[in-house]
């Protein structure tokens, strides 16, 4: 089958204006709303005569949406591969097409100026037609493209019709990671350019060793004012704006500027003053070293793809601000333009990356790369100005990104150059560029701890050209994606952070990303269920691989958010022997909005607190203050201090009170409870032992009831349900093919020894996997006291126990219904080794479900950290030691063999997982494995576990 030579274009689009900037004001024509439209699998079973209002009966989609989310075809995603064949230019041959129209008057007074039809986003080439008359081609599918309609567009009513096709030869532009969907996904509108009034307008708002200073360019000669400063100007000039306070993340002040050409009618611009610098090596905004915070976001909703509203936008940002974020990369393509407005507003600092990324043809060997095929020049040029025309004036953008993973070439250098004239104040990104040849800033993926710590100490391996080495390490250094947050994960954010701010030479980095892309679905079984690669017949996918969000698919925060929040704060807590010091992470402002407290508590419980007294300080000062005398006062019980810093009055991204850092210390420990000598002896009759309240099966040596509360256990545990993170390396064997190898998911234990002393049952069992070599001897010396029963529990390993275990724990099993679960230790949300900084200590109660993580492929979670003593339902446990606890309605089996969290089912028990401890996150899905200190190895282990069972209730 053949197909239009139009959809072999490797050209930009044809027949639309050049882009401009959309100042405020102009008239505007919504054109939002029920289309009529038609599906075919291919252009041959288009309607003939469509565009001309001829044709079939259609039905109706909205505008905006992905046709694949309205019943037509399927959604597919992909990571990297193209899922097509790569034929460049070629698209399938399978290539369905939506044929779009509507009418629509055209509104009174609209007559003496040009009109524009405006598209804001399609997927991907369209043709447009206007009252019959063929307009042009739209290529590019998130950028801005508009048409001159001013002779076509006539009084009454109009028709406009599209014909979009899913593939063409710009996919292969166009292959980011993320849902391949189809569809008008943006607005659509009608615009009117009034006589002598201007359409396009540049601000330049800079401020410099003279101070701030405003040059406003414009299609049309004229003037500026803005009122608030009693500024104004003619067009075109640089003109002084003494007074005019400074634009930042921290601090994001606008000013709304009035521009007139020939008439008395203007239009805004909002302008806020800043300048941007990548310099010696430092990235700087307003003269000051800045750490970018960010994380990486795309358009994205679980219903509506990329047909993202302003509800959702605004969302995302306060919920960025409030996670203490102060930058955002528009991953992979301009975002919708309200994104950027509202980050103007609230204060974020935007790495704008273009509509690019050929990453598909890196397995094979980047050969046939458009990125230095001269064909492709036009294009990837169109893409970049498309992007820095329309977003200029935006001071939030404070680097321009030629676009993501797709490898190196003439073009891009082209790019770069062309945006190195066409905009100077703002450096130039672009990750692929190792070697910074066009490129201000050094940007990396997902690099180890020990590079970065290489990078910052400028350590790394040089280049082979001396010249580039030099120009390279006079640039900053950005981790334009790090702690890939793929489902339990990431782990290290928060050795990350103390490298990135280790040296100026790191201008920080950007979290990948901020939400799962996992589209609402229906499983086989009718569950609503969040779908991700292969759930829609895909025949090649990348699987979950798209929910690597701080967010689940509907928002939701998930514990990654938390910890990143923590790790964020803008400023730095630590409590000490009688004080406290503070330290500012701000880069712009002083602490003056801040409210500090403090408060004590015993065993979890509030007995103290006040305001704390703390002075403003500059952009990184710090200061030790002293904490009342009421902060150390002796009560009984375990006694912690936790300091906070709140908003003193409310901002724009959030209300007064809002939490922005906070810390804990330890400041005393009640002496070791003086464990009572045994009172009970055992005895056995048949199968059944007897010892204090607790009864023990002799034939497998465990746990069978106490104080008649079924239980069953305990048993040695080393394996979890794999994380993301667990199944994925870059740096050799997946640490969870290393546990399938050695069995740890399928471990037997066999009853080696039984023996019933004076006063104690000793059981030692060993534990190990069919087939393997490798085991472990546990001993546990029960004993009994009253209504307590104890266990010494010693571990023992046996061969090679070299590769990292998952845990080192016990599992009991409880009677299914039993809860809910109080603790005394770290929460209220899950934590691991080297995720726990969003968690403190104190008294805690949940349900068993509320326990549990709905991640969007089931695995690991639920771990609570450092717990001192806790209760399910009845049963009451304790040790000698904090441990770790999980309590589930589901086996470590079925978490790792179902596929989504609505599927999973509860067992006919609950699982209760007490941990010595826990083997690391890492964010080796993309990134590294755990550090050293966070991977578990299997050595020798004792610890005595305490339990008790009653019918008292509440916090332990």
């Amino acid at each position: 089958m053949t197909y239009p030579d139009y959809l072999r274009h490797t050209g930009p689009s044809q027949g639309v204006l050049p882009p401009r900037s959309e100042p405020r004001g102009l008239p505007v024509l919504d054109l939002s709303g029920a289309w009529e439209f038609h599906w075919a699998a291919d252009h041959l079973d288009v309607p003939e005569g469509f565009e001309h209002g001829r044709g079939v009966a259609p039905a109706t989609i909205p505008v905006p949406s992905h046709w694949q989310l309205q019943g037509y075809g399927s959604p597919q995603y992909t990571n990297a591969e193209y899922p097509f064949p790569v034929d460049v230019p070629h698209p399938p041959a399978d290539n369905p097409v939506g044929s779009y129209r509507r009418t629509f008057p055209l509104p009174a007074g609209w007559a003496g100026g040009r009109v524009l039809l405006r598209f804001a986003g399609v997927d991907s080439t369209a043709k447009v037609w206007l009252n019959g008359v063929e307009l042009g081609l739209l290529v590019g599918s998130r950028l801005t493209h508009e048409f001159d309609v001013t002779p076509y567009v006539r009084p009454g009513e109009n028709l406009v019709a599209v014909r979009v096709h899913q593939w063409s030869a710009a996919s292969y532009l166009e292959d980011q990671d993320m849902w391949w969907l189809s569809g008008i996904f943006r607005e659509v509108g009608l615009c009117l350019l009034p006589e002598g009034v201007p359409s396009d307008v540049r601000i330049t708002a800079e401020h410099g060793p003279g101070g701030a200073a405003l040059t406003v360019h414009s299609d049309l000669p004229g003037r500026f004012e803005i009122p608030e400063l009693g500024l104004s100007g003619p067009t075109g000039e640089r003109v002084a704006a003494p007074g005019a306070q400074l634009w930042s993340a921290e601090s994001p002040r606008l000013y709304e500027a009035r521009v007139y050409g020939r008439t008395p009618r203007s239009v805004g611009v909002r302008v806020g003053f800043r300048t941007v610098s990548a310099e010696d090596g430092v990235f700087r905004v307003n003269g000051r070293r800045t750490v970018l915070r960010g994380v990486n976001r795309h358009d994205f909703h679980p219903e509506r793809g990329r047909a993202v509203t302003r509800e959702d936008m605004l969302a995302d940002v306060l919920l960025i601000k409030r996670a203490g974020f102060n930058a955002l990369r528009t991953a992979h393509y301009p975002p919708h333009p309200y994104l950027l407005d509202l980050c103007d507003e609230h204060g974020l600092y935007v790495i704008d990356e273009c509509d690019l990324e050929t990453h598909g043809f890196f397995d094979h060997g980047w050969e046939g790369n458009p990125a230095d095929d001269p064909r492709w020049t036009e294009a990837m040029l169109a893409r970049m100005r498309s992007m820095v025309v329309r977003d200029h004036n935006h001071p939030s953008v404070v680097m321009w990104s030629l676009g993501n993973e797709s490898g190196t070439g003439r073009n891009l250098a082209a790019m770069a150059a062309w945006t190195r004239t066409a905009d100077p104040s703002r450096p130039i990104h672009y990750e692929s560029d190792q070697e910074t040849a066009y490129t201000d800033i050094w940007s990396q993926m997902y690099p180890s701890h020990d590079h970065l710590a290489a990078v910052v100490e400028r350590r790394e391996p040089p280049l082979d050209d001396p010249g580039l080495d030099a120009a390279r390490r006079a640039k900053p250094y950005l981790l334009c994606e790090y702690g890939h947050a793929m489902g339990n994960g990431p782990g290290g954010l928060l050795e990350y952070r103390d490298l990135m701010e280790s040296s100026e030479r790191c201008a920080g980095g950007f979290v990948w990303e901020l939400i799962d892309h996992g589209l609402t679905t229906s499983d086989p079984d009718g569950n609503t269920v969040t779908g991700y690669g292969g759930d829609f017949g895909e025949p090649l996918h990348a699987g979950n691989f798209c929910c690597d969000g701080l967010l689940f698919a509907d928002r939701t925060p998930s514990p990654a958010l938390l910890e990143a929040a923590a790790v964020n704060a803008p400023v730095r807590l630590r409590p000490e022997a009688g004080s406290v010091t503070v330290t500012s992470a701000y880069d712009h402002i002083g602490t003056g909005h801040l409210d500090y407290g403090w408060s004590l508590l015993a065993d979890g419980v509030e007995v103290a607190s006040g305001p704390l007294d703390v002075p403003d300080l500059e952009p990184g000062g710090r200061t030790t203050v002293p904490l009342p005398a009421a902060a150390f006062a002796p009560h009984d019980g375990e006694l912690v201090l936790t300091v906070t810093a709140r908003l003193a009055k409310s901002t724009s991204w959030a209300p007064r009170g809002h939490e922005i850092a906070w810390a804990q210390r330890v400041v005393a420990t009640p002496p070791a409870p003086v464990r009572p000598a045994t009172d009970a002896a055992p005895a056995r009759s048949g199968r059944t032992i007897t010892l204090g309240p607790a009864t023990f099966d002799a034939g497998s040596g465990l746990l069978a009831s106490l104080s008649g509360l079924p239980i069953a256990g305990p048993r040695l545990e080393l394996w979890r349900a794999p994380t993301d993170n667990d199944l994925r390396s870059r740096d050799g064997e997946p640490v969870a093919a290393a546990w399938e190898r050695l069995g740890l998911h399928r471990l037997t234990h066999r009853l080696v020894e039984l023996a019933l002393s004076g006063d104690a049952v000793t059981a030692v069992v060993r534990t190990a996997a069919a087939h393997r070599t490798e085991s472990v001897l546990t001993t546990y010396r029960w004993t009994s006291s009253g209504d307590v029963l104890s266990a010494a529990v010693s571990i023992e390993p046996c061969g090679d126990w070299s590769v990292p275990v998952a845990r080192i724990g016990l599992t009991l099993e409880l009677p299914a219904g039993t809860g809910p679960v109080t603790w005394y230790g770290y929460g209220p949300g899950e934590a691991y080794p080297d995720s726990r900084s969003a968690v403190r200590i104190g008294r805690y109660e949940s349900t068993v479900e509320a326990m549990h993580t709905p991640y969007a492929r089931p695995q690991e979670n639920g771990h609570r950290m450092d717990v001192r003593r806790a209760a399910v339902g009845p049963l009451r446990i304790g040790g000698d030691r904090p441990f770790g606890l999980t309590v589930t309605p589901y086996g470590l089996r079925r978490l790792s063999t179902t596929r989504h969290h609505a599927a999973l089912r509860e067992e006919d028990r609950l699982y209760c997982l007490i941990d010595l401890a826990q083997h690391g996150l890492g964010s080796s899905s993309c990134g590294p494995l755990p550090l050293p200190h966070h991977t578990l190895l299997l050595t020798p282990r004792t610890f005595t576990l305490n339990l008790t069972c009653d019918d008292r209730r509440g916090a332990p």
